[in-house]
């Protein structure tokens, strides 16, 4: 049974020098850096160029900027809600606007320095 090989991406450099001073019209291989030395082989061998895959680019949404005032009234918002949750006894929500009243405290105290 033969051995499959691995892809060429997968090999490491020392591999692919050993593997490309075997193959004739390969000169100077120490010299060659990884991705030289993959299309070195490639062209030797006669292989066809993979597909590439295209990357999703994800794009940094850009931060809001809010003055110390608006969140100030944002915590009191976040306040009457929790109220009315304690109220309705809706102790999982409570617990979450705690939370988000505790981040929006900490950006109060950011947004004052």
């Amino acid at each position: 049974m033969e051995k499959k090989e691995k892809p060429l991406e997968k090999l490491t450099a020392k591999e692919l020098r050993e593997m490309a001073m075997g193959l004739p019209g390969v000169h100077g291989v120490h010299a060659m850096k990884k991705e030289e030395l993959i299309a070195a082989i490639r062209t030797a061998k006669g292989l066809p160029e993979p597909e590439k895959r295209e990357r999703k680019v994800f794009v940094k949404k850009e931060k809001v900027v809010l003055k110390s005032a608006e969140l100030k009234k944002r915590v009191q918002e976040l306040r009457v809600k929790r109220e009315e949750a304690l109220q309705q006894r809706n102790r999982k929500l409570a617990k979450i606007l705690k939370r988000k009243i505790s981040r929006t405290k900490k950006m109060t105290r950011r947004a004052a320095a």
